[in-house]
């Protein structure tokens, strides 16, 4: 299988700068979208400051919730850390 293809499977990828605007769009703290996501706030954190990124439900979940909440998202739109680690 392909790269593409690969990718396309997994779904968008989330940087830095989209989960935390996701989060703004939203209007909740790092605390209440860790509650949200039944994540940690640390995770949320580590997400915004680039430490690692989003990944497999973690981010499916984030392209639910911003699908549903109207959320003007695209992968690879914004700008993020470059060499971010993956984290779930």
């Amino acid at each position: 299988m392909g790269r593409e293809a690969r990718s396309a499977k997994r779904g968008p990828a989330w940087n830095a700068y989209q989960v935390k605007a996701l989060r703004h769009y939203l209007g909740l703290t790092q605390e209440q979208m860790a509650e949200e996501l039944g994540t940690r706030q640390q995770t949320i954190s580590e997400w915004e400051t680039g430490q690692y990124r989003p990944r497999g439900t973690s981010a499916r979940l984030l392209t639910l919730v911003a699908e549903r909440a109207g959320f003007p998202y695209e992968a690879g739109q914004g700008s993020g850390a470059e060499g971010e680690k993956e984290d779930t």
